[in-house]
Protein backbone atom coordinates (compact mmCIF):
# COMPACT_ATOMS: atom_id res chain seq x y z
CA UNK A 1 0.00 0.00 0.00
CA UNK A 2 2.51 2.67 0.68
CA UNK A 3 4.37 1.80 -2.82
CA UNK A 4 0.78 2.82 -4.09
CA UNK A 5 0.77 6.17 -2.51
CA UNK A 6 4.12 6.72 -3.80
CA UNK A 7 3.02 5.74 -7.65
CA UNK A 8 -0.59 7.56 -7.59
CA UNK A 9 0.54 10.90 -7.21
CA UNK A 10 3.56 10.49 -10.49
CA UNK A 11 0.06 9.08 -12.69
CA UNK A 12 -2.15 11.74 -11.75
CA UNK A 13 -0.22 14.11 -14.03
CA UNK A 14 -1.17 12.27 -16.44
CA UNK A 15 -5.07 10.88 -15.91
CA UNK A 16 -8.06 12.27 -17.26
CA UNK A 17 -6.34 14.97 -19.52
CA UNK A 18 -9.34 17.37 -21.32
CA UNK A 19 -8.80 15.16 -24.52
CA UNK A 20 -8.68 11.85 -22.55
CA UNK A 21 -12.33 13.07 -21.21
CA UNK A 22 -13.44 14.05 -24.60
CA UNK A 23 -12.54 10.22 -26.03
CA UNK A 24 -14.55 8.84 -23.64
CA UNK A 25 -17.32 10.88 -24.74
CA UNK A 26 -16.76 9.85 -28.40
CA UNK A 27 -16.79 6.43 -27.34
CA UNK A 28 -19.93 6.44 -25.07
CA UNK A 29 -21.64 8.66 -27.40
CA UNK A 30 -21.05 6.05 -30.55
CA UNK A 31 -21.66 3.23 -28.23
CA UNK A 32 -25.10 5.02 -27.68
CA UNK A 33 -25.74 5.18 -31.34
CA UNK A 34 -25.43 1.45 -31.82
CA UNK A 35 -27.22 0.63 -29.18
CA UNK A 36 -30.26 2.63 -31.22
CA UNK A 37 -30.53 5.52 -29.01
CA UNK A 38 -31.20 8.76 -31.57
CA UNK A 39 -29.41 11.39 -32.15
CA UNK A 40 -29.25 14.54 -34.68
CA UNK A 41 -26.09 12.81 -36.10
CA UNK A 42 -25.71 9.30 -37.45
CA UNK A 43 -22.14 9.15 -36.55
CA UNK A 44 -19.29 10.83 -34.25
CA UNK A 45 -16.41 12.93 -36.32
CA UNK A 46 -13.45 12.09 -34.46
CA UNK A 47 -11.08 15.45 -35.85
CA UNK A 48 -9.24 15.80 -32.81
CA UNK A 49 -5.47 13.49 -33.81
CA UNK A 50 -3.62 13.09 -36.60
CA UNK A 51 -4.50 9.37 -36.88
CA UNK A 52 -4.94 9.76 -41.00
CA UNK A 53 -6.06 6.04 -41.36
CA UNK A 54 -8.47 6.41 -38.29
CA UNK A 55 -10.10 9.12 -40.38
CA UNK A 56 -10.38 7.48 -43.49
CA UNK A 57 -6.95 8.42 -45.46
CA UNK A 58 -6.11 5.07 -47.60
CA UNK A 59 -2.57 3.15 -46.94
CA UNK A 60 -0.21 3.98 -49.62
CA UNK A 61 -0.44 0.73 -51.24
CA UNK A 62 3.40 -0.23 -52.51
CA UNK A 63 4.31 0.16 -48.34
CA UNK A 64 1.88 -2.38 -47.52
CA UNK A 65 2.87 -5.18 -50.77
CA UNK A 66 6.76 -4.45 -49.20
CA UNK A 67 5.25 -5.28 -46.14
CA UNK A 68 3.18 -8.22 -47.01
CA UNK A 69 6.40 -9.76 -48.81
CA UNK A 70 8.27 -9.06 -45.78
CA UNK A 71 6.02 -10.75 -43.24
CA UNK A 72 5.31 -13.63 -45.51
CA UNK A 73 8.06 -14.50 -47.78
CA UNK A 74 6.29 -16.58 -49.80
CA UNK A 75 4.85 -13.83 -51.66
CA UNK A 76 8.12 -13.05 -53.22
CA UNK A 77 7.13 -15.47 -56.05
CA UNK A 78 3.49 -14.16 -56.38
CA UNK A 79 3.16 -12.00 -59.54
CA UNK A 80 0.14 -10.56 -58.49
CA UNK A 81 2.43 -8.13 -56.84
CA UNK A 82 4.67 -5.28 -58.69
CA UNK A 83 8.29 -6.96 -59.20
CA UNK A 84 9.89 -4.06 -57.63
CA UNK A 85 7.86 -4.36 -54.09
CA UNK A 86 9.09 -8.03 -54.20
CA UNK A 87 12.40 -6.80 -54.79
CA UNK A 88 12.34 -4.10 -52.23
CA UNK A 89 10.94 -7.16 -49.77
CA UNK A 90 13.58 -9.33 -51.09
CA UNK A 91 16.49 -6.68 -50.69
CA UNK A 92 15.29 -5.90 -46.44
CA UNK A 93 14.51 -9.65 -46.17
CA UNK A 94 18.77 -10.54 -47.13
CA UNK A 95 19.65 -7.74 -44.08
CA UNK A 96 17.68 -9.18 -41.54
CA UNK A 97 19.14 -12.11 -39.51
CA UNK A 98 17.99 -15.33 -40.59
CA UNK A 99 16.16 -13.62 -43.37
CA UNK A 100 13.08 -12.38 -41.30
CA UNK A 101 12.01 -9.64 -39.66
CA UNK A 102 11.21 -11.29 -36.63
CA UNK A 103 14.91 -10.90 -35.56
CA UNK A 104 16.18 -8.22 -33.79
CA UNK A 105 18.82 -6.04 -35.85
CA UNK A 106 21.60 -3.15 -34.41
CA UNK A 107 20.27 -0.98 -32.08
CA UNK A 108 20.69 1.94 -34.68
CA UNK A 109 18.43 -0.49 -36.84
CA UNK A 110 19.25 -1.98 -40.52
CA UNK A 111 22.62 -0.60 -41.93
CA UNK A 112 21.01 -0.57 -45.42
CA UNK A 113 17.97 1.64 -44.67
CA UNK A 114 20.22 3.90 -42.31
CA UNK A 115 22.15 4.24 -45.96
CA UNK A 116 18.81 4.87 -47.59
CA UNK A 117 18.23 7.60 -44.90
CA UNK A 118 21.52 9.09 -45.64
CA UNK A 119 21.14 9.35 -49.41
CA UNK A 120 17.31 11.05 -48.73
CA UNK A 121 18.49 13.55 -46.38
CA UNK A 122 21.56 14.46 -48.93
CA UNK A 123 19.15 14.95 -51.81
CA UNK A 124 16.73 17.12 -49.80
CA UNK A 125 19.80 19.65 -48.41
CA UNK A 126 22.46 19.05 -50.54
CA UNK A 127 24.83 18.21 -47.79
CA UNK A 128 26.39 14.73 -47.52
CA UNK A 129 24.54 12.56 -43.70
CA UNK A 130 26.57 9.80 -42.60
CA UNK A 131 25.21 6.65 -41.08
CA UNK A 132 26.39 6.77 -37.87
CA UNK A 133 24.73 9.45 -37.36
CA UNK A 134 21.03 7.85 -37.69
CA UNK A 135 19.15 6.26 -35.37
CA UNK A 136 15.89 4.21 -37.01
CA UNK A 137 13.30 5.04 -33.91
CA UNK A 138 9.51 4.02 -32.98
CA UNK A 139 8.51 6.93 -34.11
CA UNK A 140 9.46 10.09 -33.42
CA UNK A 141 8.32 10.62 -29.84
CA UNK A 142 10.45 8.03 -28.57
CA UNK A 143 13.45 9.18 -29.70
CA UNK A 144 12.60 12.91 -28.80
CA UNK A 145 12.53 11.26 -25.12
CA UNK A 146 15.89 9.25 -25.56
CA UNK A 147 17.53 12.41 -26.33
CA UNK A 148 15.84 14.32 -23.22
CA UNK A 149 17.47 11.95 -21.10
CA UNK A 150 21.07 12.37 -22.44
CA UNK A 151 20.33 15.89 -22.31
CA UNK A 152 18.47 16.82 -19.04
CA UNK A 153 19.79 17.45 -15.83
CA UNK A 154 17.27 16.48 -12.69
CA UNK A 155 19.19 16.52 -10.18
CA UNK A 156 21.22 19.14 -8.05
CA UNK A 157 20.32 23.29 -7.73
CA UNK A 158 19.06 23.92 -10.78
CA UNK A 159 17.35 21.26 -13.08
CA UNK A 160 17.80 21.76 -17.03
CA UNK A 161 15.46 24.00 -18.85
CA UNK A 162 13.87 23.07 -22.16
CA UNK A 163 12.39 25.54 -24.27
CA UNK A 164 9.01 24.87 -25.62
CA UNK A 165 6.76 26.52 -28.43
CA UNK A 166 3.23 27.61 -27.11
CA UNK A 167 1.22 25.75 -28.86
CA UNK A 168 3.23 22.39 -29.06
CA UNK A 169 2.47 18.59 -28.52
CA UNK A 170 1.56 17.90 -25.14
CA UNK A 171 3.36 14.68 -24.76
CA UNK A 172 6.60 16.29 -25.46
CA UNK A 173 5.61 18.55 -22.31
CA UNK A 174 4.56 15.23 -20.90
CA UNK A 175 8.19 13.65 -21.40
CA UNK A 176 10.01 16.91 -20.49
CA UNK A 177 8.76 16.64 -16.80
CA UNK A 178 9.03 12.74 -16.78
CA UNK A 179 12.58 12.91 -17.40
CA UNK A 180 12.98 15.68 -14.51
CA UNK A 181 13.25 18.84 -16.49
CA UNK A 182 11.65 22.45 -16.43
CA UNK A 183 9.53 23.77 -19.27
CA UNK A 184 10.33 26.77 -20.35
CA UNK A 185 7.73 28.20 -22.61
CA UNK A 186 8.70 30.46 -25.42
CA UNK A 187 5.00 31.73 -27.75
CA UNK A 188 4.55 31.65 -30.97
CA UNK A 189 3.13 34.92 -32.75
CA UNK A 190 -0.82 34.06 -33.81
CA UNK A 191 -0.92 37.64 -34.85
CA UNK A 192 2.04 36.53 -37.61
CA UNK A 193 0.66 33.13 -38.17
CA UNK A 194 2.17 31.25 -35.62
CA UNK A 195 5.86 32.94 -35.93
CA UNK A 196 8.66 32.22 -34.28
CA UNK A 197 10.01 35.00 -32.71
CA UNK A 198 13.84 36.04 -31.81
CA UNK A 199 12.31 38.54 -29.03
CA UNK A 200 9.99 35.96 -27.57
CA UNK A 201 13.06 33.47 -27.71
CA UNK A 202 15.33 35.96 -25.64
CA UNK A 203 12.18 36.99 -22.84
CA UNK A 204 11.43 32.99 -21.91
CA UNK A 205 15.46 32.17 -21.88
CA UNK A 206 16.51 35.14 -19.53
CA UNK A 207 13.32 34.93 -17.61
CA UNK A 208 14.18 31.27 -16.98
CA UNK A 209 17.83 31.47 -15.79
CA UNK A 210 17.64 31.26 -12.38
CA UNK A 211 15.17 28.77 -11.66
CA UNK A 212 16.61 26.64 -14.04
CA UNK A 213 19.68 26.38 -16.53
CA UNK A 214 18.29 26.40 -19.88
CA UNK A 215 20.18 24.88 -22.22
CA UNK A 216 18.05 22.72 -24.84
CA UNK A 217 15.67 24.62 -27.48
CA UNK A 218 12.92 22.32 -28.83
CA UNK A 219 11.52 23.82 -32.29
CA UNK A 220 8.37 22.12 -34.74
CA UNK A 221 8.63 22.94 -38.44
CA UNK A 222 6.14 22.86 -39.64
CA UNK A 223 4.39 23.76 -36.66
CA UNK A 224 1.10 22.32 -35.30
CA UNK A 225 -0.46 25.10 -36.28
CA UNK A 226 0.28 25.66 -39.79
CA UNK A 227 3.42 27.34 -39.78
CA UNK A 228 6.12 26.92 -41.91
CA UNK A 229 9.27 28.88 -41.02
CA UNK A 230 11.32 30.84 -43.63
CA UNK A 231 14.78 30.41 -44.28
CA UNK A 232 15.13 33.49 -43.07
CA UNK A 233 13.59 32.83 -39.58
CA UNK A 234 15.66 29.71 -39.02
CA UNK A 235 19.14 31.16 -39.32
CA UNK A 236 18.14 33.30 -36.72
CA UNK A 237 17.32 30.85 -34.27
CA UNK A 238 20.84 28.85 -35.13
CA UNK A 239 22.30 32.29 -34.64
CA UNK A 240 20.78 32.82 -31.82
CA UNK A 241 20.91 29.02 -30.11
CA UNK A 242 24.71 29.56 -30.81
CA UNK A 243 25.08 32.30 -29.32
CA UNK A 244 23.41 31.24 -26.12
CA UNK A 245 24.57 27.73 -26.43
CA UNK A 246 21.41 26.04 -26.95
CA UNK A 247 21.93 22.54 -28.13
CA UNK A 248 18.17 22.16 -30.97
CA UNK A 249 15.97 19.61 -30.90
CA UNK A 250 14.21 19.92 -34.31
CA UNK A 251 10.71 17.93 -35.03
CA UNK A 252 10.31 18.07 -38.81
CA UNK A 253 7.96 15.12 -39.09
CA UNK A 254 5.41 17.57 -41.25
CA UNK A 255 7.59 18.22 -44.26
CA UNK A 256 6.00 15.97 -46.60
CA UNK A 257 3.41 18.46 -46.21
CA UNK A 258 4.11 21.79 -47.38
CA UNK A 259 1.81 23.19 -49.61
CA UNK A 260 1.17 26.90 -48.73
CA UNK A 261 1.69 29.44 -52.02
CA UNK A 262 5.25 30.09 -52.75
CA UNK A 263 6.11 28.39 -49.20
CA UNK A 264 9.20 25.90 -49.10
CA UNK A 265 10.13 23.69 -46.38
CA UNK A 266 13.88 24.03 -45.33
CA UNK A 267 15.34 21.66 -42.94
CA UNK A 268 17.26 22.90 -40.09
CA UNK A 269 19.99 20.81 -41.02
CA UNK A 270 20.10 22.22 -44.80
CA UNK A 271 20.23 26.16 -43.44
CA UNK A 272 23.24 25.33 -40.37
CA UNK A 273 25.41 23.42 -43.59
CA UNK A 274 24.27 26.95 -46.02
CA UNK A 275 25.63 29.10 -42.74
CA UNK A 276 29.10 27.52 -43.27
CA UNK A 277 31.37 27.60 -40.41
CA UNK A 278 31.52 28.17 -37.48
CA UNK A 279 27.78 27.23 -37.21
CA UNK A 280 27.98 24.87 -39.77
CA UNK A 281 30.70 22.28 -37.82
CA UNK A 282 29.99 23.24 -33.79
CA UNK A 283 25.96 23.78 -33.56
CA UNK A 284 24.69 20.43 -32.12
CA UNK A 285 21.54 19.24 -33.34
CA UNK A 286 19.11 16.24 -33.60
CA UNK A 287 16.55 16.35 -35.88
CA UNK A 288 13.27 13.87 -36.08
CA UNK A 289 11.25 12.55 -38.81
CA UNK A 290 8.50 10.17 -38.78
CA UNK A 291 6.34 8.09 -40.89
CA UNK A 292 3.07 8.90 -39.00
CA UNK A 293 2.81 12.82 -40.21
CA UNK A 294 4.58 12.10 -43.21
CA UNK A 295 1.97 11.63 -46.49
CA UNK A 296 1.89 8.08 -45.41
CA UNK A 297 0.19 8.23 -42.20
CA UNK A 298 1.69 5.02 -40.30
CA UNK A 299 0.65 5.88 -37.37
CA UNK A 300 0.32 2.26 -36.10
CA UNK A 301 3.50 0.90 -37.50
CA UNK A 302 5.79 2.95 -35.00
CA UNK A 303 8.69 4.43 -37.49
CA UNK A 304 10.90 7.32 -37.74
CA UNK A 305 14.22 8.56 -37.76
CA UNK A 306 16.95 11.03 -35.89
CA UNK A 307 19.77 12.20 -36.85
CA UNK A 308 22.24 13.56 -34.37
CA UNK A 309 24.51 16.47 -35.76
CA UNK A 310 28.09 17.96 -34.51
CA UNK A 311 28.51 16.57 -31.57
CA UNK A 312 31.88 15.48 -29.88
CA UNK A 313 33.54 12.75 -31.10
CA UNK A 314 33.92 11.48 -27.55
CA UNK A 315 30.79 11.29 -26.57
CA UNK A 316 29.62 9.39 -29.23
CA UNK A 317 30.35 5.84 -27.88
CA UNK A 318 28.61 6.76 -24.80
CA UNK A 319 25.88 7.81 -27.04
CA UNK A 320 25.67 4.82 -28.75
CA UNK A 321 25.76 2.63 -25.55
CA UNK A 322 22.52 4.63 -24.41
CA UNK A 323 21.00 3.83 -27.57
CA UNK A 324 21.81 0.25 -27.10
CA UNK A 325 20.25 -0.81 -23.61
CA UNK A 326 17.07 -0.30 -25.66
CA UNK A 327 16.18 -2.74 -28.40
CA UNK A 328 16.26 -2.25 -32.10
CA UNK A 329 12.86 -0.19 -33.14
CA UNK A 330 9.84 -2.03 -34.59
CA UNK A 331 11.11 -4.05 -38.07
CA UNK A 332 7.81 -2.95 -39.54
CA UNK A 333 8.24 0.81 -39.01
CA UNK A 334 12.26 0.41 -40.22
CA UNK A 335 10.59 -1.01 -43.45
CA UNK A 336 8.12 1.83 -43.87
CA UNK A 337 10.77 4.05 -43.04
CA UNK A 338 12.81 2.70 -46.03
CA UNK A 339 9.82 3.26 -48.27
CA UNK A 340 9.12 7.07 -47.36
CA UNK A 341 12.75 7.72 -47.83
CA UNK A 342 13.49 5.47 -50.95
CA UNK A 343 10.21 5.42 -53.23
CA UNK A 344 9.57 3.64 -56.46
CA UNK A 345 11.74 5.35 -59.12
CA UNK A 346 10.11 6.26 -62.63
CA UNK A 347 11.46 3.56 -64.33
CA UNK A 348 9.75 0.95 -62.02
CA UNK A 349 6.30 -0.19 -62.24
CA UNK A 350 4.61 0.56 -59.54
CA UNK A 351 6.17 4.75 -59.50
CA UNK A 352 2.66 5.67 -61.45
CA UNK A 353 0.62 4.01 -58.78
CA UNK A 354 2.89 5.43 -55.46
CA UNK A 355 2.81 9.03 -57.13
CA UNK A 356 -0.57 9.35 -57.83
CA UNK A 357 -1.40 8.14 -54.41
CA UNK A 358 0.81 9.99 -52.63
CA UNK A 359 -0.68 13.53 -54.86
CA UNK A 360 -4.10 13.08 -54.37
CA UNK A 361 -3.20 12.55 -50.03
CA UNK A 362 -1.07 15.78 -50.56
CA UNK A 363 -4.15 17.71 -52.13
CA UNK A 364 -6.47 16.52 -49.95
CA UNK A 365 -4.98 17.97 -47.17
CA UNK A 366 -4.02 21.09 -48.98
CA UNK A 367 -8.13 21.47 -50.02
CA UNK A 368 -9.13 20.41 -46.49
CA UNK A 369 -6.39 23.80 -45.33
CA UNK A 370 -8.03 26.28 -48.04
CA UNK A 371 -11.36 25.43 -47.14
CA UNK A 372 -11.04 24.94 -43.11
CA UNK A 373 -9.29 28.73 -43.27
CA UNK A 374 -12.18 30.12 -45.67
CA UNK A 375 -15.48 28.22 -43.92
CA UNK A 376 -14.21 29.55 -40.34
CA UNK A 377 -12.78 32.78 -41.26
CA UNK A 378 -16.20 33.97 -42.21
CA UNK A 379 -17.90 32.98 -38.75
CA UNK A 380 -18.37 35.41 -35.64
CA UNK A 381 -16.30 34.56 -32.88
CA UNK A 382 -13.75 32.43 -34.81
CA UNK A 383 -10.38 33.62 -36.75
CA UNK A 384 -8.00 31.40 -38.20
CA UNK A 385 -4.56 32.04 -39.11
CA UNK A 386 -3.54 30.74 -42.72
CA UNK A 387 -2.38 27.31 -42.96
CA UNK A 388 0.75 27.01 -44.98
CA UNK A 389 2.02 23.07 -44.12
CA UNK A 390 0.95 19.93 -41.44
CA UNK A 391 -1.83 18.51 -40.97
CA UNK A 392 -3.76 21.23 -38.53
CA UNK A 393 -5.47 24.14 -38.27
CA UNK A 394 -5.61 25.86 -34.62
CA UNK A 395 -8.34 28.39 -35.24
CA UNK A 396 -9.19 30.92 -32.38
CA UNK A 397 -12.44 30.94 -30.24
CA UNK A 398 -13.32 34.82 -29.31
CA UNK A 399 -15.64 33.63 -26.26
CA UNK A 400 -18.30 35.88 -24.75
CA UNK A 401 -17.68 36.93 -21.29
CA UNK A 402 -21.26 34.73 -20.72
CA UNK A 403 -19.46 32.10 -22.19
CA UNK A 404 -16.36 32.52 -20.00
CA UNK A 405 -17.85 32.99 -17.04
CA UNK A 406 -20.48 29.76 -17.40
CA UNK A 407 -17.31 27.75 -17.98
CA UNK A 408 -15.27 29.15 -15.25
CA UNK A 409 -19.05 28.50 -12.75
CA UNK A 410 -18.20 24.58 -13.85
CA UNK A 411 -14.14 24.38 -13.17
CA UNK A 412 -13.59 23.78 -16.65
CA UNK A 413 -11.43 25.73 -19.57
CA UNK A 414 -13.46 27.81 -21.99
CA UNK A 415 -12.46 26.08 -25.01
CA UNK A 416 -12.77 22.65 -23.36
CA UNK A 417 -16.75 23.39 -22.72
CA UNK A 418 -16.93 24.57 -26.01
CA UNK A 419 -15.53 20.93 -27.45
CA UNK A 420 -17.80 19.21 -24.79
CA UNK A 421 -20.79 21.18 -25.88
CA UNK A 422 -19.72 20.62 -29.88
CA UNK A 423 -19.12 16.89 -29.28
CA UNK A 424 -22.78 16.49 -27.67
CA UNK A 425 -24.66 18.83 -29.95
CA UNK A 426 -23.13 17.46 -33.60
CA UNK A 427 -21.34 14.57 -32.85
CA UNK A 428 -17.86 16.50 -33.34
CA UNK A 429 -15.33 15.47 -31.32
CA UNK A 430 -11.94 18.05 -31.80
CA UNK A 431 -8.79 18.90 -29.24
CA UNK A 432 -9.48 21.68 -27.11
CA UNK A 433 -6.72 24.54 -27.34
CA UNK A 434 -6.18 24.07 -23.56
CA UNK A 435 -4.21 20.65 -24.54
CA UNK A 436 -1.62 22.35 -26.53
CA UNK A 437 -0.54 25.73 -24.81
CA UNK A 438 -2.12 29.21 -25.60
CA UNK A 439 -1.41 32.56 -24.23
CA UNK A 440 -3.64 33.41 -21.35
CA UNK A 441 -6.95 34.56 -21.63
CA UNK A 442 -7.35 33.04 -25.43
CA UNK A 443 -8.91 30.15 -26.51
CA UNK A 444 -8.54 27.61 -29.09
CA UNK A 445 -9.42 24.58 -31.09
CA UNK A 446 -7.21 22.09 -32.83
CA UNK A 447 -8.80 20.06 -35.81
CA UNK A 448 -6.49 17.68 -37.91
CA UNK A 449 -6.86 17.89 -41.90
CA UNK A 450 -5.81 14.36 -42.93
CA UNK A 451 -9.39 13.15 -43.58
CA UNK A 452 -11.49 12.85 -46.99
CA UNK A 453 -12.91 15.86 -48.59
CA UNK A 454 -16.45 14.61 -48.02
CA UNK A 455 -16.01 14.04 -44.40
CA UNK A 456 -14.25 17.63 -43.78
CA UNK A 457 -17.40 18.83 -45.36
CA UNK A 458 -19.58 17.07 -42.87
CA UNK A 459 -16.90 18.67 -40.33
CA UNK A 460 -17.00 22.29 -41.19
CA UNK A 461 -21.13 22.10 -41.35
CA UNK A 462 -21.50 20.41 -37.41
CA UNK A 463 -19.17 23.06 -36.56
CA UNK A 464 -20.76 25.86 -38.64
CA UNK A 465 -23.83 24.99 -37.57
CA UNK A 466 -22.86 24.68 -34.34
CA UNK A 467 -20.80 27.55 -33.21
CA UNK A 468 -23.66 30.35 -34.47
CA UNK A 469 -26.09 28.66 -32.14
CA UNK A 470 -23.54 28.78 -29.08
CA UNK A 471 -22.97 32.30 -29.57
CA UNK A 472 -26.45 33.10 -29.81
CA UNK A 473 -26.96 31.38 -26.46
CA UNK A 474 -23.66 32.75 -25.06
CA UNK A 475 -23.75 36.50 -26.83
Amino acid sequence: MPLLRKIIPKLNDHCFSAQDILNRCARQITAEIEQGLEKNYKEVLDISSADAHRMGLKPITFCRQVLSACFYPSLLNDESLPLDARERAQSILRECNGGSIGSYTEAQGIEKIQESICKFITKRDGVVSHPDNIFITNGAQSHLTMVLKMLVQSEGSLKTGVLIPVPSHFTFNMAVADVGGVVVPYYLCEEQGWAVQLEELCRALHTARGRCNPTVLYLINPGPTGHVQSKDSIAEVIRFAAEERLFLMVDEVYQDNVYGKGIEFYSYRRVLSEMGPPYSNTMELASFHSISKSVMGECGLRGGYLELLNLDPLVIPYILRFFSTTSCSSLSGQIAVDVMVNPPQPTQPSYELYTQEVQSIRNTIRNNAQKTVEVLSGLPGISCQPVNGGIFAFPRLHLSQSAIKHAKDKQLEPDFLYCLYLLEDKGLCVGPGCMHGQKEETYHIRISLATPEETMKDVLQRLKNFHLRFIQEFP
